[in-house]
């Protein structure tokens, strides 16, 4: 099958093509479903591909046995991205996107789950010190908000109730980029703002 109009698409293991052309696709044992699995491992209902402009998220629609990306469990909607791998029950589909030279960016990718204590920068895990997760998910509570020092001493080091030094956040901040920008010394995450703090950007 050829797919002449560069439409996003998921190959399954027997090689077969399921264009992905509607705004959404639904995957699942039910027989309404857009691409139907008879497996008793898949939900009637199970895992949801939707297209918004150009980007493309899977997700996972409450299913028993969850749906895997790249051999990760899905928590929430993800991007994909060409030569992702979706599990769904005991069926491998291959995402490819005939259009990804438009979509290919050199920007950071960050993702915070505060509540999990998990970071990844460009889909990979980043391990975080306790102090550097804590100035990383205040900072990410206000993201693209200016944060002075002095908000920052208190949420990061609540233990030190006469403050902290400039040099300690100063330090800190230092430690984050390192982990987290492809040039510490040309950030594009944690930005300084002059005179006032720091701020994350984030970029869709």
């Amino acid at each position: 099958m050829m797919n002449e109009k560069q439409i996003p698409l998921l190959i399954d293991p027997t090689g077969r093509q399921h264009l992905l052309e509607n705004d959404k696709t639904t995957i699942g044992r039910a027989v309404d479903c857009d691409i139907v699995i008879t497996s008793k491992r898949v939900s009637r209902e199970h895992t949801q591909i939707r297209r918004e402009g150009w980007r493309i998220y899977v997700e996972d629609l409450g299913s028993t046995n969850g749906t895997f990306l790249n051999n990760d469990r899905l928590m929430g909607p993800v991007q994909l991205r060409d030569g992702d791998r979706i599990q769904v029950g005991d069926v491998l589909f291959a995402f490819h996107d005939p259009d990804v030279t438009y979509q290919e960016t050199p920007l950071p990718e960050l993702d915070v789950d505060v509540s999990g204590g998990v970071v990844r920068l460009n889909r990979q895990p980043v391990a975080l010190a306790p102090k550097e997760f804590s100035l990383l998910a205040f900072l990410f509570e206000r993201r693209g908000e200016v944060c002075s020092k002095d908000e920052i001493g208190l949420m990061v080091w609540p233990e030190y109730q006469e403050g902290v030094f400039d040099y300690q956040i100063e330090n800190l901040v230092r430690r984050l980029r390192a982990k987290l920008e492809p040039d510490a010394g040309e950030p594009q995450l944690l930005l300084t703002v002059r005179g006032r703090g720091y701020k994350l950007v984030l970029y869709e």
